[in-house]
């Protein structure tokens, strides 16, 4: 699969997430499996481009490409500049996000908000593409299936996009409205497959091996996006292309492989935020990855308590050392719930 003149290792993607998908998680997945994978909204006002946040969001050092990333805003010149901004700082995709539910986004009318405004839509649409084309870089899209149930027009979107030069299109399979309440819907997505000639990838519910190969049939989309099941779970990846190919499971990862990656995305991450924030903002990504463990939870309630990063290192060493003594691989997704009443100390 191709996006303008990148051909991607594989169909399986990582969803852009605000406040997880940052370099060290977005090139952890890639090396666990994914085949492309696209930067936390950035966002196109030019009075926050050169935060710390934004400054952060948009860090490739060391990346392996093609480097994609998602813009959103409400301003056709405005998110124009952005894609230029981002493109003169290493980008090689830009991504137009109208698939963000979240309030704060919504209420600047930005993210899934566009979806209301088809003529506003396009016109950053277009600007976008116009101001990358020059460059050479492709633009793709993220969007929902609609605002709500009544008014679903992903298709007639997707449609004008590509009228406009858009070289992929993403569709999550619910509404602005929906959130990320009740069960994500393909038939929306298989729609927008058909109206097009251009990629289409799935996003929505893809928590299974099982649940990839399911949406990937009846949606005929080219690819798939993964979101919060990579969560604590980056090998979902690998598991994703190992069934693919095989039908077959790959067994779940060893106790040891875990801690070792686990220690290097805490690392990588403290590198990236800095040692205060690095810590806090590390307490959820290792909350994802125990959450499932036995004695997860309670582990958790004790490392949120911990102030340094040498500590939290140790802490999640010791864990994942002592579960080791009990098993060797960590249990099947899912299969673990039955376990979590098991309680493991934070030994000092």
């Amino acid at each position: 699969m191709h996006i303008g003149q990148f051909a991607l290792a594989n169909p399986l993607f990582v969803a852009p997430m605000a406040g997880v998908t940052d370099r060290p998680f977005r090139q952890l997945c890639k090396r666990l499996g994914a085949g492309y994978a696209v930067s936390e909204m950035v966002t196109s006002r030019p009075d926050l481009l050169n935060s710390l946040k934004t400054s952060r969001r948009a860090n490739h050092d060391g990346e392996p490409g093609p480097i994609a990333v998602q813009i959103a805003g409400t301003e056709a010149q405005m998110m124009a500049d952005a894609a230029v901004y981002n493109i003169d700082r290493g980008a090689q995709i830009i991504d137009i996000n109208m698939g963000c539910p979240a309030k704060k986004v919504c209420n600047k009318w930005a993210g899934s908000a566009l979806m209301q405004d088809e003529t506003l839509a396009m016109e950053i649409v277009q600007a976008v593409v116009n101001a990358c084309a020059p460059r050479n870089v492709p633009v793709t899209l993220k969007m929902r299936t609609g605002w709500c149930q009544a008014e679903k027009n992903a298709v007639v979107l997707a449609r004008a996009a590509e009228a406009a030069g858009v070289s992929m299109v993403t569709v999550h399979g619910r509404t602005r409205e929906q959130g990320y309440k009740g069960s994500a819907e393909y038939d929306t997505i298989a729609a927008v497959k058909a109206a097009l000639s251009i990629p289409v990838v799935a996003n929505g519910d893809i928590t299974t091996p099982e649940k990839a190969r399911d949406v990937l049939r009846a949606t005929g989309a080219d690819a798939i996006m993964v979101g919060r099941a990579a969560q604590g779970r980056p090998w979902i990846f690998r598991e994703i292309a190992h069934f693919l190919a095989t039908g077959a499971h790959l067994a779940p990862p060893l106790v040891s492989e875990v801690k070792r990656l686990l220690v290097e995305h805490l690392h990588d991450h403290y590198t990236l935020y800095g040692e205060f924030i690095g810590v806090r903002s590390a307490r959820k990504h290792i909350g994802w990855y125990v959450r499932e463990l036995p004695g997860g939870e309670h582990f958790r309630a004790q490392m949120n308590l911990l102030e340094d990063s040498e500590a939290q290192v140790a802490a999640v060493e010791r864990f994942m050392d002592h579960l080791n003594e009990k098993m060797d691989r960590i249990p099947a997704a899912g299969a673990a719930s039955g376990m979590r009443e098991d309680t493991m100390e934070m030994t000092a």
